[in-house]
């Protein structure tokens, strides 16, 4: 699409803040005004569009995306996004390790095992470690209480959890990444391990070197997203 537009404001309305171009607020993909919390994630938001060239590119919309997903999907459909968010729990890669004779365990177990213990620590839970990849339930209680973490935050930052527990594919390092100082590109550098492992063992591919930059630079702005979401 071509650039339609020539400036790119922020204005302060009822419940928060929004992005207007040519003095018109944006909306989402739905059609519903993009009211966001803070206003400092409204000026990210705004720097989205005016970095813009001739035609818009929607793949740099990253922030506007995952504002749009809140507003549109989560708001309607809260419950059914924190069950799908629940999943990365029930099944959460760090939980699952190789054998403990395996040259792969050692390394699980110094960058997971922290991440896990102070998870458990945190919310008065406990975790099934298992060995192998077999599925193994997590016990109903440590999920009751996962829930009812998960369920405290804004549709906002449920959006920013749901993109960083996904590309993790576990939901120890998306609460991880939503504290105050995490460090976002650790944390998926822990959760790729297994990855990274094969990699060094036989060497990066181009194309799998790309995807892998792809999906921290996704996890890094989830992250930060987040933490805009805080400023407000």
């Amino acid at each position: 699409m071509k650039r339609f537009y020539k400036i790119v404001g922020v204005t302060q309305v009822d419940n928060g803040h929004q992005v207007t171009l040519d003095g018109r607020g944006i909306k989402t993909s739905a059609g519903a005004a993009q009211i966001v919390p803070s206003a400092e994630l409204a000026q990210h938001l705004a720097a989205e569009w005016d970095a813009q060239g001739e035609k818009l590119d929607p793949a740099t919309f990253i922030l506007r995306d995952l504002a749009d997903y809140a507003i549109d999907i989560i708001g309607p459909e809260r419950d059914t996004v924190i069950a799908k968010i629940l999943t990365f729990g029930e099944s959460d890669t760090l939980c699952y390790r190789g054998e403990p004779d395996d040259a792969l365990f050692e390394r699980q177990e110094k960058q997971w095992e922290p991440l896990v213990t102070q998870a458990e620590q945190r919310h008065q839970i406990r975790f099934e470690r298992i060995s192998g990849v077999i599925h193994r339930p997590q016990p109903i209680n440590s999920l009751k209480t996962l829930r009812d973490v998960v369920a405290q935050h804004d549709d906002f930052t449920l959006s920013a959890l749901q993109t960083c527990s996904s590309i993790a594919a576990s939901l120890i390092v998306g609460l991880a990444a939503l504290e105050d100082g995490a460090d976002a590109e650790a944390l998926f550098t822990i959760s790729n391990l297994e990855e990274d492992w094969q990699a060094e063992l036989w060497g990066w591919e181009a194309e799998a070197a790309q995807t892998r930059a792809a999906r921290l630079k996704s996890f890094t702005q989830a992250a930060d997203f987040a933490r805009l979401v805080r400023q407000g």
